[in-house]
């Protein structure tokens, strides 16, 4: 009976033994391998592949172990297909295997609505369409009470409105007001003109015209056409000089829709006087 106990016992201590023992080679084996399966030393620095063309990016990348995934965006100042942002960025330690995200310029821009500029500074209207991702293009400068402000936009020399859609990097062409400042003309005459004919000469010297029905008992039934019967003020002074105005000041226009000769008040003035415009209205009586 004491025979078989001691042999019990040597049995469970020998089992006991062999279970530390397996425990103790599994542990150095676990160890002796995580240096593989970790792939430690294996690390690399991430290049910087910003700027290249993501045909080259991935290929590179590829080369030096990593898978790549990619998404776009849109950037107006970086060239199309290139590569604008990566994860993990320039210089991080990267182990082979590991993704590599890269955000990439999308060759075709999308289309976005045309923010609305109007009456807006320069520098607000800029940012807005930076925001936007819309370029300022070439800025001129009109004479307008609204001193700094944006007047109209365009695109490609055309007007664009607010909401039209336009391609994301355009180039918006801004037009400011920059006052009237104390630039004089010599007022232009355009009495015996039509409508349109004298706003288009109105125009070129910024000058704004108020229209006033000559007659309240007759009908202006097409306002392009009616002609300018008188205009305050008139081209010449009671002295026969000239007058002048100040860019931007308003011309008050008389005017009526089939007036005859009589009805229309010329101007006369001093023939040898010193002008700036020529005279407009062939039509002036000598």
């Amino acid at each position: 009976m004491s025979s078989f106990k001691e042999k019990m016992k040597t049995s469970f201590g020998m089992n006991v033994a062999m279970v530390f023992v397996v425990f103790v080679l599994l542990y150095i084996m676990f160890f002796a391998s995580l240096h593989c399966v970790t792939r430690h030393g294996e690390e690399l620095a991430m290049p910087d592949v910003r700027g290249v063309k993501i045909d080259s990016a991935i290929n590179k990348l590829k080369t030096l172990g990593f898978d790549v995934l990619i998404d776009s965006t849109f950037d107006p100042t970086s060239r199309p297909l290139s590569v604008l942002k990566q994860v993990p960025d320039t210089g991080s330690l990267v182990k082979k295997g590991r993704t590599i995200f890269l955000t990439v310029n999308m060759l075709t821009p999308p289309a976005v609505p045309m923010p609305n500029v109007k009456d807006l500074s320069y520098r607000s209207a800029a940012m807005i369409l930076r925001n936007n991702k819309l370029l300022v293009g070439d800025t001129t400068y009109k004479p307008d009470i609204a001193s700094g402000a944006i007047l109209s936009a365009s695109y490609k020399g055309q007007p664009i409105n607010p909401g039209d859609p336009v391609p994301q990097g355009s180039k918006i062409d801004l037009v400011i007001g920059n006052g009237l400042g104390n630039t004089e003309w010599n007022v232009p005459n355009v009495t015996g003109l039509t409508v349109d004919e004298a706003i288009i000469i109105l125009n070129q010297f910024n000058l704004q015209p108020l229209l006033v029905a000559a007659d309240q008992m007759s009908e202006i039934s097409d306002t392009p056409s009616a002609r300018i019967i008188d205009q305050s003020p008139r081209e010449f002074n009671e002295a026969g000089e000239h007058n002048r105005i100040q860019m931007g000041a308003f011309i008050d226009l008389q005017i009526m829709q089939n007036p005859r000769e009589e009805d229309i008040h010329y101007s006369t003035g001093n023939t040898n006087a010193g002008t700036d415009v020529s005279d407009y209205n062939p039509k002036k009586k000598k």
